[in-house]
């Protein structure tokens, strides 16, 4: 069946993908966006589609009067760089976003989608991460603009649930890779990518041990469509994300072995902010959505490097 479809942070990484991924499926799509970190040759791609409209739009503002079946609200800086250039604004775009988001969503009756973080579980103590873990977060810390963000985010797409009937899923997203990332955006993917095919040695912070779990982009898509179209009482935070866990010393490997080539390293102080482990316990994605990732590493990789490669 044909849908209505609201996207916000319509010409960011995950926007784009998801707003490609459905206009092939043959809905209608509007796309809002201020390209505060999103990237206006994103939206170039999308505008070839006739059933795709823009609407150039701040969230932090009441949004237009926009009818619409379902909501994905992605608009918000999403790596270091990104939400920290400007914590203040940070905040507001999670807290203001989220409460226009939930009003247009109420009005309309539509299912709105909230894509939270795994970043709301800070610096885990618990290793991997199951929804109900509580986090470690430093709350007066320089990412607290993102994480706390997305946690009052949640916390009101809950109390908009119960107060108000408003129908929402709440995703949490592990780090996520693919094609129209932002080359910039300051990830640890984009960086080692985009410094092998400058012929720059890689830059590794502390000895690179620290871990994380990559998600290929099509994967993460096909979950957070999954969830969308769960049952309406499913209400519960779902962690979305590959479990696989790598250290990002073993992602320059890959990269290597891709490229073919050896690349020098340069290690870096490890920020006191950044955690040190990042992996995603996925036991209800599984059991509440039949959804698992597919694709591995390497793969995800060879698919995303000559992405990068046309841009730079």
């Amino acid at each position: 069946m044909t849908e209505k479809i609201l996207i916000t942070g319509v010409a960011g990484f995950l926007g784009t993908n998801l707003a490609l991924r459905l206009l092939r499926e043959g809905h209608h799509v509007t796309g809002i966006d201020n390209f505060y970190t999103g990237r206006r040759d994103n939206l170039s791609v999308l505008e070839k589609q006739s059933n795709f409209k823009f609407i150039a739009h701040d969230v932090q503002q009441e949004f237009p009067d926009i009818a619409c079946d379902r909501l994905y609200h992605l608009a918000c800086p999403a790596s270091p760089p990104q939400y920290q250039r400007d914590p203040i604004a940070t905040t507001m775009i999670n807290v203001l976003g989220m409460k226009h988001a939930l009003d247009l969503a109420t009005k309309y009756n539509s299912t709105l989608l909230q894509a939270s973080t795994s970043e709301v579980y800070g610096d885990p103590e618990q290793h991997p991460q199951t929804e109900e873990y509580r986090g470690a977060v430093n709350p007066i810390g320089i990412r607290a603009c993102y994480d706390e963000g997305k946690r009052v985010a949640e916390t009101l797409c809950m109390d908009y649930h119960r107060q108000k009937g408003t129908k929402i899923k709440l995703m949490r997203i592990f780090n996520t890779y693919g094609p129209y990332m932002d080359p910039k955006d300051g990830r640890v993917v984009s960086n080692l990518i985009c410094q092998a095919l400058r012929g720059e040695a890689f830059t590794l912070y502390g000895d690179g041990q620290q871990t994380r779990s990559f998600c290929y982009v099509d994967d993460l898509i096909d979950g957070m469509i999954r969830l969308m179209h769960s049952p309406s009482d499913l209400v519960t935070p779902v962690n979305i994300g590959n479990p696989d866990e790598f250290t990002v010393a073993q992602l320059a490997d890959q990269i290597e072995l891709i490229l073919q080539s050896k690349i020098e390293r340069v290690y870096e102080p490890l920020p006191a902010v950044d955690p040190k482990q990042r992996k995603p316990d996925i036991s209800k994605a599984k059991a509440l959505l039949n959804w698992t990732p597919q694709i591995k590493l390497e793969q995800g990789l060879r698919m995303t490097i000559p992405w990068f490669k046309d841009q730079i």
